[in-house]
């Protein structure tokens, strides 16, 4: 039996215990609630914000205003401030009242040349350039973001480092910021980003691993020969030959993307385990190696990837073209890849504040061969890039990037804010 001193000692204990618990529990909710109450605060100041940077858009290597204004507003809310990193890269450092871990988010800034007329009434004012991969609302949901948690430094445990990368469309910007010593500027344990895709307003989305199938050149060098037509012919079936997609299925209408069901956030997503190939993008040439034959593929996951040049070489040894001198495989785009311990804790947490129809789980992997430089990031930091829906199908806005109808719903703005904020709150106090 136990005695009755340990016995009453032990239920004090637990009764502390479990007080305490609720209380941080309540600490936790409150500060998500003051959160969202903050955000819808100065709303309306972001939309203005997003909508001057939509108007003075600037291209890749030269956002001199846009960085300006993005440093000015850093340094009113009191964060210390790096300018001129990796061209017109800003740093804002937020640090918390208690000691902690550090955490980046990471914001792009810079725009597209575009001839296509703008789709909103505060249009671009530099003739030739747009907003059309919606920079300018990430921008616009960073320095939200530095804002709500300004509010709550001294219950921060930790320290929040805000990014602005320019020259991500040229994909020069994550390197350049980093030969320009970033990275001895900051020191993150964790590092996210986001990027507006079509899902609908309100919603994000991530996976572990690859979130784009971004393009990758093949590289076939073979012995010089006379016959360097059929040769090509060759070369050019045995690359068409890794595509597994067939020619009728509907994975090669982009719109079936967004499909609830087989779309890339769907649970039956038909947008897995997949290797393509751009049919209308061959060269051969002749070099001091010999005749280089190339192609443009692109891969779902990294198992694909790397089954790709053992199967070409396996292909050709078996062929009467079996004289291949080497066969490589190029990055034309860096890969994104999700740490996964981040992505399920970071969605599980954020499933707990707004409710899982808000914060989904992708299935799939976009299949338009595209990426975000982000990804060299990566590397350095466990990291995490999020889409966040821009889509209002109901009002005909479709955030579809990089296409002449580019347009966002605002409300989105709200919805990265207040997410994202939570996220790096959760992450600095778990």
């Amino acid at each position: 039996m136990m005695p009755r001193n340990l016995s009453n000692t032990l239920a004090i204990f637990f009764f502390l215990f479990v007080s305490i618990a609720a209380f941080c529990q309540k600490t936790t909710e409150s500060i998500h609630l003051d959160i969202q109450q903050r955000t819808d605060e100065i709303f309306d100041s972001l939309v203005t914000l997003r909508r001057d940077f939509h108007m003075y858009p600037e291209v890749s290597g030269n956002e001199v205003k846009t960085s300006t204004k993005i440093a000015e507003y850093l340094t009113r809310l009191g964060l210390e401030v790096k300018t001129g990193i990796g061209g017109y890269g800003v740093v804002g450092i937020l640090k918390g009242g208690k000691p902690g871990k550090k955490i980046a988010w990471r914001a792009d800034i810079d725009a597209m040349p575009s001839t296509a007329p703008d789709m909103v009434e505060f249009k671009s004012k530099y003739e030739g350039v747009r907003h059309i991969c919606g920079h300018d609302v990430h921008a616009a949901v960073a320095l939200g973001i530095a804002n709500v948690l300004v509010n709550h430094k001294e219950n921060l445990a930790g320290t929040v480092y805000f990014v602005f990368q320019p020259s991500e469309e040229n994909i020069k910007g994550a390197l350049a910021m980093m030969d320009d010593g970033l990275f001895d500027i900051i020191e993150p344990e964790e590092m996210y980003a986001m990027h507006v895709t079509p899902f609908p307003a309100g919603t994000i989305a991530a996976k572990p691993e690859e979130m784009f199938s971004d393009y990758k050149r093949v590289d076939l060098f073979f012995e010089k020969t006379a016959h360097r037509d059929t040769l090509f012919k060759f070369a050019k079936q045995v690359i068409l030959s890794l595509e597994n997609v067939a020619l009728d299925s509907k994975f090669w209408n982009m719109q079936n993307m967004g499909d609830p069901q087989i779309g890339i956030a769907g649970p039956k997503s038909i947008y897995k385990n997949y290797t393509t190939v751009d049919k209308n993008k061959f060269s051969i040439k002749e070099t001091k190696e010999g005749i280089k034959i190339s192609g443009y593929l692109s891969f779902s996951d990294k198992q694909q990837r790397d089954a790709a040049i053992p199967t070409l070489k396996s292909q050709i040894a078996n062929s009467e073209h079996h004289k291949l001198l080497k066969a490589e495989l190029v990055n034309v785009f860096p890969t994104l890849d999700n740490n996964e311990r981040l992505v399920n804790e970071g969605l599980q947490q954020l499933s707990a504040v707004y409710g899982e129809e808000r914060v989904l789980r992708l299935h799939g992997v976009v299949a338009d061969g595209r990426s975000d430089d982000f990804a060299f990031f990566q590397p350095k930091v466990p990291s995490v890039y999020f889409f966040m829906g821009g889509s209002n199908y109901e009002k005909g806005i479709i955030a579809q990037t990089h296409s002449p109808n580019f347009n966002v719903d605002e409300s989105c703005i709200k919805t990265g804010v207040n997410l994202f904020s939570s996220l790096i709150v959760e992450r600095l106090n778990e």
